[in-house]
């Protein structure tokens, strides 16, 4: 029967890493613990004392500081391979954990599913023809050489890398190797961890290569393996469930995913939320159960995907809290005003709320670093404020405990204009036409990436006035949109007009309107 040597690598936490060796050493495995060099030495001979009278617990002869992208995780991979061939002689199969996994199988599932299937399981595909890699560089962690960490030195990283590529210092790789890529997360043979042991003594250029690749524990074991292993004795997977969000962080599982845990195709899970008591619970007690049966449906990935999908275009399976109602309240009064040089519109209205103490925000629909109080989670990006904008305007007066407020909006926003002046609150519309110089109109090129400071003048000439003609195009779609409570103030408009318009939108006083324009001027840049 399969006997299972567990490769540990962990950092933090002992209470749980202890937990976790007794309970899996309990059904007869083994487990080996690298403890980060890095980590307390008190808690390191914490662990020590208390395991050190459990004969199917060893740890490695060195503790390695690793480094997250380094050589190193790769390399107190090796001293725990080393330390457990050497304790363990009976171990048939070597398995990666790290202290966010757990179980998600009983231990006779486990060695009843090993004894199956004589193989290695370690996820390894071709690095350079898959689309494994999702951000970040791919050829650059192999062909150059990293000498620093991407995240404790991330300039000495890059300028490193630029370096070498303006030097033309590529390297090649290994001949005979061909690279793979895959998760760390594998559970490999005892002849194969063996025949690894024996070829990189051998081999002293392949640790070189790999010393200063970067992240070589998704590429050494992974090559390695097809290096020294025939193809049908390899299934490329890992046995380890694991999911990745869009952004290449892992998710974590709670207290609510044990049956979607138990129903997956694997033996173990990453990462079990530090928060998760009563899972880590229920799953401690699971491992040394007998005879039960699981019904394996492995959803998991695909749920996951669907659920994230729907939950950004707002179609989870219930509404959340902000969408149960959809109108402002017929009490409410909202003032938009419309004005595409920003800085003019947030001066006007900041001005407004000084005099009349009507809460007044900037471009929340449009401009992401709009200070917003926190609402659940709308306010937190320009995607979820315009899905929902009615909730949140709604959400908004309730947190002001207003009956009226003013934001401002883009010319290029008729759609938010249209609905808002559908709703049952009142809607008013205020329009500030500016005049646009050539240089206003370069700086919104650039400020909306449509130009760069290196842009050729000819280029720069050619479209200045395709943007006066699209400015132009916006300002009369909002005229010509019929709009009940619309007012607008144009710079030739003389001071009465001004007066009058302000008056009407946002119900100032004569003092106030006159004090406004003779203070700061309405479309004084």
């Amino acid at each position: 029967m399969a006997k299972i040597a567990y490769l540990l690598l962990c950092h933090k936490d002992p209470e749980a890493i202890i937990q976790q060796a007794e309970r899996l050493t309990a059904a007869g495995d083994y487990m080996v613990i690298h403890f980060d060099g890095h980590a307390s030495d008190q808690e390191f001979d914490e662990i020590r004392a208390t395991l050190k009278d459990n004969p199917n617990v060893c740890f490695t002869r060195r503790r390695i500081k690793c480094g997250w992208g380094e050589w190193s995780l790769v390399q107190a991979t090796l001293k725990a391979i080393e330390a457990g061939l050497e304790a363990f002689p009976r171990a048939s199969h070597f398995y990666m954990l790290s202290g966010d996994c757990m179980a998600i199988k009983t231990a006779q599932y486990a060695h009843q599913f090993l004894d199956r299937h004589d193989c290695d399981f370690i996820e390894s595909v071709d690095f350079f023809e898959s689309n494994w890699i999702k951000t970040g560089m791919k050829e650059e962690r192999l062909i150059y050489r990293h000498y620093f960490n991407e995240r404790k030195h991330k300039r000495l990283f890059e300028m490193s890398v630029a370096l070498q590529q303006k030097l033309g210092l590529e390297r090649k790789i290994p001949a005979d190797l061909q690279m793979q890529i895959g998760s760390q997360w594998w559970c490999l043979r005892r002849r194969t961890v063996e025949s690894i042991i024996d070829l990189v003594k051998k081999r002293r250029d392949i640790i070189r290569f790999f010393r200063t690749t970067w992240i070589p524990d998704e590429t050494f074991f992974q090559t390695l393996v097809r290096h020294l292993v025939p193809e049908p004795e390899i299934q490329s997977r890992t046995l380890t469930f694991l999911v990745f969000t869009d952004y290449g962080m892992p998710v974590n599982f709670y207290n609510d995913h044990y049956d979607l845990l138990l129903g997956q195709d694997f033996l173990f899970a990453r990462k079990i939320s530090p928060e998760a008591k009563d899972l880590k619970r229920r799953l401690g007690r699971l491992y040394m159960a007998e005879d039960v049966e699981f019904q394996i449906s492995d959803e998991g990935r695909n749920l996951y995907q669907f659920l994230a999908q729907r939950g950004r275009i707002g179609q989870r399976f219930a509404p959340r809290f902000w969408e149960a109602e959809s109108t402002l309240g017929r009490d409410r009064e909202l003032i938009m005003v419309v004005c595409k040089k920003w800085h003019l519109a947030k001066r006007l209205v900041h001005r407004v709320e000084e005099m009349t103490g009507t809460p007044a925000l900037g471009y929340l629909f449009h401009e992401e670093q709009t200070p917003l109080p926190e609402l659940g989670g709308i306010e937190t990006s320009l995607d979820k404020r315009n899905r929902h904008r009615r909730a949140l305007m709604r959400m908004l007066f309730d947190y002001f405990g207003a009956k009226r407020m003013i934001v401002c909006v883009d010319p290029s926003g008729l759609e938010l204009l249209q609905d808002f002046s559908s709703d049952r609150s009142t809607t008013r519309i205020l329009n500030l036409e500016c005049r646009f110089s050539d240089q206003d109109l370069l700086d919104h090129a650039q400020r909306s990436g449509l130009l760069g400071p290196q842009t050729p003048a000819q280029t720069r000439d050619r479209i200045l006035p395709t943007i006066r003609n699209d400015i132009n195009h916006e300002v009369d779609r909002i005229r010509e949109a019929g709009f009940s409570d619309y007012h607008a103030l144009r710079e030739s408009d003389d001071r009465a007009q001004i007066a009058q318009t302000l008056n009407a939108a946002f119900g100032l006083s004569a003092q106030e309107v006159e004090r406004m324009t003779w203070d700061k001027g309405v479309f004084a840049d």
